[in-house]
């Protein structure tokens, strides 16, 4: 689906689907944040109630090496988790539009 780390290929290598129209734009970062962040905390959480003398270095290049290398494994699946949503969904130019019933008046 990418072509680069976060680029989306204008059309599906594989059956051929258009895939330029796509609109993620700030929703994958913003899920991502709040999945790093609430693993962080907790391990963190965790590991003070466990090891609480320990010394502050070690936590911080430990809890920051691991929400740096959590957020680049996470964001570009949840990037493709948000255009397969909107694939699905019919968003956003993917498929057409579904036609208005005007059968019943509108209230």
């Amino acid at each position: 689906m990418f072509r680069a780390y976060l680029k989306v290929n204008d059309t599906c290598p594989h059956c051929g689907a258009e895939l330029h129209h796509q609109r993620a734009d700030d929703a994958p970062p913003y899920v991502t944040m709040f999945i790093v962040g609430h693993v962080i905390v907790s391990l963190l959480l965790t590991f003070e109630v466990f090891w609480p003398e320990a010394p502050f270095w070690l936590e911080a290049l430990v809890f920051c090496g691991m929400t740096a290398a959590l957020s680049l494994i996470l964001l570009p699946r949840v990037k493709g988790a948000f255009v397969a949503l909107q694939w699905s969904l019919r968003m956003h130019g993917f498929g057409e539009a579904a036609p208005m019933d005007r059968s019943s008046p509108a209230i």
